[in-house]
């Protein structure tokens, strides 16, 4: 097995709105989808869709979601061995709200999510330790995402660390032990309290969490491209210029994508040129995974773009 995704599932339900509506106003919305999500599943759906053989630890809950999440999971290879029923609690839900300009505002419910436990990851120890890289979010419980990191530092697997949604109850000295820390922008704003709002600004900030003894240290950008800071180097990834239709669960395609490139290759800067085209092509449909292409797909994107 190639990776592991230790992490959350959600059911994504997205409203398209020309405009948000103001406190205590009711507007009707042209187009609702439904559709599979959740920072973990999107990242496990990414990697496997270019290549990577993936397996996910995740709970679903008692609902008639779950059965969905799986279907949805198989169909895409990914091994469902250890994604697990909890009884009495729903699925994760992301209601999602993207606007006219692309832009999108989300709220997650955890449910299931929240019941992911150490316990899973020693019931899976044996299946893990064949992994070459482990990916980690924050829509799981921290003592989880804790036990995982100090799984992979025992066993020798790298670890992606995404601190998304962000919390400043994430504890660096745990951050440190990854491989690769991954926020985007708005990430590393909330996990420094500094502005972000230039190249400047993201340099400083990221600069701040190096100091701390992080790693490799990956900001993703938006349409600005993404940074890659180690040490005292600093290397820019360009943005790669589309129409944007929706940039629901971009950042979860770059990391996908990425993390399958980068166990292939070894090399980071190109993992991150992949990865930036990945996420470009996604933000060209509406959805999360449903706007993920498969190789093929990428490819005939990437051959376009050349």
């Amino acid at each position: 097995m190639d990776i592991a995704v230790i992490g959350s599932n959600m059911v994504d339900l997205i409203t398209y709105v020309d405009q948000m509506p103001k406190a205590g106003e009711t507007l009707e919305a042209p187009t609702f989808q439904m559709g599979c999500g959740g920072k973990g599943a999107n990242q496990a759906i990414a990697a496997a869709r270019t290549g990577a053989s993936v397996m996910m630890l995740s709970k679903v809950g008692d609902d008639i979601f779950a059965e969905n999440t799986l279907r949805n999971f198989q169909q895409n290879g990914i091994n469902t061995q250890y994604v697990e029923k909890v009884s009495g609690v729903s699925s994760g839900v992301a209601p999602i709200f993207v606007d006219s300009s692309s832009q999108n505002r989300i709220l997650i419910i955890k449910g299931a999510n929240a019941h992911l436990k150490p316990e899973d990851i020693d019931r899976a120890a044996a299946e893990l330790q064949q992994c070459k890289l482990i990916i980690l979010q924050l829509e799981i419980p921290l003592e989880t995402v804790y036990y995982a990191i100090d799984f992979a530092h025992r066993y020798g697997i790298q670890v992606i660390l995404n601190p998304a949604p962000a919390s400043k109850a994430l504890s660096l000295e745990y951050a440190c032990k990854c491989d690769f820390f991954m926020p985007n922008e708005t990430e590393l704003e909330i996990l420094t309290g500094m502005p972000v709002a230039n190249m400047d600004q993201v340099q400083a900030a990221a600069h701040f969490l190096l100091e701390k003894g992080l790693k490799n240290l990956i900001v993703t950008l938006g349409d600005k491209g993404s940074v890659w800071l180690y040490g005292d180097q600093i290397v820019k990834v360009p943005p790669c210029k589309v129409n944007a239709i929706d940039t629901s669960g971009a950042g979860d395609a770059f990391i996908g994508c990425f993390a399958q490139h980068y166990i292939h290759s070894g090399n980071v800067l190109e993992a991150m040129q992949q990865a930036s085209l990945y996420a470009a092509y996604s933000v060209t449909g509406k959805g999360t995974q449903s706007s993920y292409p498969d190789q093929t797909q990428f490819n005939l994107f990437k051959q376009a773009q050349q």
